[in-house]
């Protein structure tokens, strides 16, 4: 690449460009550029190589041709963050935006949900018949940051930034969500709940990222909530976040299955079998729901921090499990329930 292509290339990777100059100028944008973003403070640089891949299959060869030092770039709401403020240091940034199975968004009732892990927030819960059919998923969907960040922020990000307190695993797993992941050695599938394996830590390997995730249609008597607790109204960090879903009986009396999912409260967000078995089988009483969320105190594994100490957040497991289940339970008998 001649040094003046190089200049126009990195011109508009610099730039935020309009719609015509990036239609005249597509061949650059697919080229290689060099990107320099300051970090905090404006006392150090950081340069690494970005490309917006097309397809699948290149994404997954730039990405492991890098290996650690490459991260993919969906809405950037996290690792824009941390490349600024020095905590990531990387050679190759892999835009997947263009990507469209990565953009994918689609529900019927014999399939569920399919949703391309580079969707913002803001397309999923804008979709009327997603959100009238997964009302549990938009209780977190909708408190990912601020309404500006939910217009790039996507669930696939949110997942792969691996927070224990990520607002939006604890629901994907109430609705058995299955990660669909590409990578050198072709396609796998992981169960959410199996995703993450430490803070900022999860199952991908070297050249491998997330695609999209697929999740079920909600059976009959299906009920599904979340609720977090946090110091501030709005736009913090959950101290503790719950996600519970139950599938009733056909007389609504009895549960047949259930999922209780909790934030915040160890390394991983964790599914609690637990609790789930102290439900099924069993007629809805107020004594199964504290049985449950007994089970899910007793799983927990908090720690103090400047944002709730150990029993704070031991007692708040099993306040938010009792409400996320009754939550849950009155939208499995067809009651309406408002986010949050």
């Amino acid at each position: 690449m001649g040094q003046r292509t190089k200049s126009r290339a990195g011109a508009v990777c610099r730039a935020m460009p309009r719609r015509q100059r990036l239609a005249r100028h597509e061949q650059f944008l697919r080229m290689l550029c060099r990107v320099v973003i300051p970090r905090q403070g404006g006392k150090h640089l950081q340069a690494f190589d970005y490309v917006a891949a097309q397809t699948v299959d290149e994404a997954v060869s730039l990405l492991a041709s890098k290996g650690a030092q490459a991260r993919v770039l969906a809405g950037g709401t996290d690792l824009i963050v941390q490349l600024r403020e020095g905590r990531r240091l990387l050679e190759l940034v892999v835009d997947v935006k263009k990507i469209p199975e990565v953009n994918a968004l689609s529900y019927n009732p014999q399939n569920g949900l399919q949703l391309g892990a580079a969707v913002p927030c803001h397309r999923i819960y804008g979709d009327a018949a997603i959100a009238r059919t997964y009302p549990g998923l938009m209780d977190a969907f909708t408190l990912v940051g601020g309404t500006q960040i939910q217009g790039r922020a996507s669930v696939g990000g949110n997942l792969c930034n691996s927070s224990p307190a990520a607002d939006t695993t604890p629901t994907l797993i109430a609705h058995r969500a299955i990660c669909v992941i590409a990578g050198p050695n072709g396609r796998r599938e992981v169960p959410v709940e199996q995703f993450c394996t430490g803070p900022g830590r999860n199952v991908l390997g070297d050249g491998e990222f997330l695609v999209a995730f697929r999740i079920p249609a909600p059976p009959r008597n299906f009920g599904a909530h979340y609720l977090r607790f946090i110091p501030r109204n709005e736009m913090d960090i959950a101290v503790v976040g719950v996600g519970s879903s139950v599938v009733l009986g056909d007389d609504r009396a009895m549960v047949t299955d259930a999922r209780i999912a909790l934030g915040a409260v160890a390394p991983t967000p964790l599914l609690v079998e637990e609790a789930a078995a102290a439900l099924r089988g069993k007629p809805i009483s107020e004594a199964t729901i504290n049985q449950a969320a007994a089970a899910a105190q007793a799983a927990a594994r908090p720690i103090s921090d400047m944002r709730g100490t150990v029993e704070q957040r031991r007692h708040l497991v099993g306040v938010l499990t009792r409400r996320t289940l009754q939550g849950a339970l009155a939208r499995a008998r067809g009651e309406t329930l408002s986010h949050g």
